[in-house]
């Protein structure tokens, strides 16, 4: 069952100008949390934000003296991305969770290729630890607009995770999109392989259909607006195919966030 507390910031880490890591105190979410499930936060008091908005966890933070909670990767674009970057250690935020269906890490000798895209890289640090203590393979394909945007690779590198990276402008990897040394590695691909992909609809889309066209399974977690994360207020539906290839709508927050790629009716 989901918590709601009242959240202490820890620390407040500024990764670049409009990214940080918001650490909270809120380990009884923590010791519940699966990788690739969420929490909805609401910082600050009073009205603005009015609701709550939701938040890969990123981290599960431990310390000498046990589980301390919980960290969040952001991005400031909007008034709560932004009060999150302006939180200083001591500030109280409004959390609830943990929400949603979890990944499903594989066991070896399956490989598990996650891919990132922006702070879609939030789920992955949770999905790493996990595929670590079965000793599973672990790539990471982790794309952005330019080097200076992407985090937390020298955490990856030492964990043992493959990095496969690309930029936009080229300046650090491949120059495009993630897809593209996507493409290229599935081809050459041996042996049993899970795609796990969080970022842009348009990206999920595209590393959905890649891994269907080398018959590679996938599971994508997807980005919808949500009002509530308890499927109360059906703000954040997505169309699924069944087994005919007709639609119908399913609550994201409580039957995902996490989907089998083939299963969305993605056109």
């Amino acid at each position: 069952m989901p918590v709601d507390v009242e959240a202490r910031v820890l620390r407040n880490t500024r990764l670049s100008a409009h990214y940080n890591i918001v650490a909270l105190a809120a380990p009884e979410i923590a010791r519940a949390t699966e990788p690739g499930q969420f929490v909805m936060v609401r910082p600050g008091r009073g009205t603005d934000p009015l609701l709550r908005r939701p938040f890969s966890v990123f981290e599960i933070i431990r310390s000498p003296s046990g589980l301390e909670g919980l960290s969040l990767l952001n991005k400031r674009i909007g008034v709560t991305t932004g009060m999150l970057f302006d939180l200083v250690e001591g500030d109280a935020v409004s959390c609830l969770g943990p929400l949603g269906r979890p990944f499903l890490p594989v066991d070896p000798p399956a490989e598990a290729w996650m891919v990132a895209g922006g702070v879609g890289l939030a789920p992955f640090v949770t999905l790493t630890h996990a595929l670590l203590t079965r000793g599973t393979a672990t790539t990471l394909f982790y794309g952005a607009r330019t080097a200076g945007e992407l985090f937390h690779l020298d955490w990856f590198a030492a964990h043992g995770v493959r990095l496969v990276l690309s930029t936009e402008d080229g300046s650090l990897g491949d120059r495009g999109r993630v897809t593209v040394p996507l493409d290229r590695e599935l081809r050459g691909a041996h042996g049993d392989v899970t795609i796990y992909a969080c970022g842009p609809e348009p990206m999920l889309e595209a590393v959905a259909t890649l891994a269907a066209r080398c018959g590679r399974p996938s599971q994508v977690s997807v980005e919808r607006v949500m009002g509530c994360g308890l499927g109360g207020c059906y703000s954040c539906v997505i169309p699924l195919r069944d087994h005919h290839g007709a639609h119908h709508y399913v609550r994201s927050c409580i039957t995902g966030p996490v989907f089998a790629g083939a299963d969305i009716a993605w056109d």
